[in-house]
């Protein structure tokens, strides 16, 4: 019986017969965890090159190599689709994250609001978990994480083309809002903190020409169940899932 698909996401050109150094991370998952030994078989993908199929050529404690076979997925490219969420509890951000990359975004954006729950973000440690997501889901990308920035300062850079959707607590009616846009364009989803936005915000949110308020249902949602479910609704109406 054939083992678990075994996937590492390694920053490096690949390509037939390209040799792949593994680092101590690397090394310590595949031979230590995994028990994989030399003329094994693992899944390599780096964001540009598609997923290929390695073998194990040296297996070490602290390093390994594997050399590419055949390219198993041809380079995959996300919907259009932006996350912006304001951090929550950490092992909440984490899930949010996570679960962005299952479903399907191309870049996720740490907002600061006035109610936000958590002071503080490090986007490398976020970078990891996406990278994480990725080689669990079977994705040939790794979305980018950006630094956390004020959410007034975002909306005032915002390209204009592209269509920013609002989970707007606030909004009413099944549906209201999905249907605006063309399928395939440029777009992004605001998730609010647990707090809720404040009035200020709520009214430059609604002012802005390229924002849409839109509705999760007729419950108040958890921040990381809103972040699945807005992904869901959007996918489901405009990204790959049609």
């Amino acid at each position: 019986m054939a083992g678990p698909k075994i996937r590492v996401f390694v920053d490096q050109p690949l390509g037939q017969g390209q040799a792949v150094a593994l680092n101590e991370a690397q090394a310590n998952y595949l031979f230590s965890v995994m028990r994989l030994g030399l003329g094994d078989a693992v899944q390599l993908f780096n964001g540009r090159d598609g997923e290929w199929q390695a073998t194990v050529a040296e297996a070490g404690r602290r390093r390994g190599i594997a050399v590419c076979a055949a390219q198993t997925v041809p380079q995959g490219t996300p919907p259009d689709l932006w996350l912006l969420f304001s951090p929550v509890k950490k092992d909440r951000t984490n899930f949010i994250v996570e679960k962005a990359v299952e479903m399907g975004v191309a870049r996720l954006i740490p907002v600061a609001t006035r109610h936000m729950n958590s002071e503080r973000l490090r986007a490398e440690k976020q970078q990891a978990h996406a990278v994480e997501a990725a080689e669990q889901c079977g994705a040939t990308w790794v979305p980018e994480v950006a630094e956390l920035q004020p959410l007034d300062r975002l909306l005032a850079n915002w390209p204009a083309a592209r269509r920013l959707f609002w989970a707007d607590e606030g909004c009413s009616g099944p549906g209201n809002g999905w249907e605006d846009g063309p399928a395939g364009a440029a777009a992004a989803i605001l998730i609010g903190p647990e707090g809720g936005f404040s009035a200020d915000e709520r009214a430059r949110l609604a002012a802005l020409p390229f924002v849409t308020a839109v509705t999760l249902g007729p419950r108040i949602l958890r921040a990381e169940t809103a972040a699945v479910a807005a992904l869901a609704l959007w996918q489901t109406r405009f990204g790959d899932w049609r």
